[in-house]
Formats: structure tokens, C-alpha cells, sequence
């Protein structure tokens, strides 16, 4: 074999094998992602299908429910109401009334089964895409207060 044509073998199959860890890079990126989805998107039905996703929003006063690990509550963008599922130890700062972020994926009878459960952590950060859909839910209430008064 002439010495231009190993040269060419090897630079084709250099090629192959970045191509191949390029492709397995990217697939493992893509099946790490969660993207984040508001309780109204969900009930939309904009979320995504078979794939973990995060909702954020506030637990809901008085839908905490223990059973022995798991926890049932419900998340609210003020809105709409997703119910979430939970098995482990919640974060010392869950509570009703305060905000969370939740990672899982939603059943097909409507109830979010989550894998993770983020508390807010200080009295002042919330994640910009929940404050902005609890901006908008608190705007809409007042607006259907406003037209249902004389």
C-alpha cells in the first residue's frame, strides 16, 4: 500500500472516531436537560412529552400531604395548580407559601412525579420565569376583579 493511501486511512478513521464521540457527547447533553415549565404551561399542555422537566411556582397553603416518604403538594404559578408527588427528604426550606422548583416528569393522569425538590433560599430570589408568571397570574385575578365589580 502506497504511503498517501495509509495517510488517508488514518485522517477517515481519525474522522469516524471524533464523529462518533462528538455524537455520544451531544446525546448525553440532550438527555440532561430540563427545561423549565410554568404550572399554566402545563396545563396547556406545552410541556414536554416522556422527558424530565422543572415547574416553579409557590407550594400551595394547606396542600401539603405526608405519607410516610412521600410527600403530596401542590405548585401554583397562582393560575393554574399542578399536584407533585414526591419520595425522599424534603429541603429544610420547603413550606407552604414559599416558592420551589421541582425536576421530574408528569404522568399521564395529570400528577408530576418529581425526582428533585428545590426550596427558595432567601426571602428575596425567586427564579426570573416563576416571578414573571406569578406577575402575570396576579395581574389577570385583578383584571377579572376589576370587570366583575359594577
Amino acid at each position: 500500500m502506497k504511503a498517501w493511501k495509509k495517510r488517508g486511512a488514518i485522517v477517515a478513521g481519525g474522522l469516524v472516531v471524533v464523529g462518533i464521540a462528538a455524537a455520544l457527547v451531544l446525546n448525553a447533553l440532550n438527555s440532561n436537560i430540563a427545561l423549565y415549565v410554568t404550572p399554566s404551561e402545563v396545563a396547556a399542555g406545552k410541556a414536554p412529552k416522556e422527558q424530565a422537566f422543572r415547574i416553579g411556582g409557590m407550594v400551595k397553603e394547606g396542600s401539603v400531604k405526608r405519607d410516610n416518604l412521600t410527600v403530596h403538594f401542590i405548585v401554583t404559578d397562582m393560575a393554574r395548580d399542578i399536584p407533585v408527588a414526591y419520595t425522599g427528604i424534603l429541603p429544610d426550606l420547603f413550606k407552604e407559601g414559599k416558592g420551589a422548583v421541582v425536576q421530574g416528569k408528569l404522568g399521564p393522569d395529570g400528577k408530576f412525579t418529581a425526582s428533585e425538590v428545590l426550596a427558595k433560599h432567601d426571602e428575596n430570589y425567586m427564579p426570573p420565569q416563576a416571578q414573571h408568571a406569578l406577575d402575570q397570574a396576579k395581574a389577570a385575578q385583578q383584571m377579572q376583579q376589576k370587570a366583575a365589580k359594577p
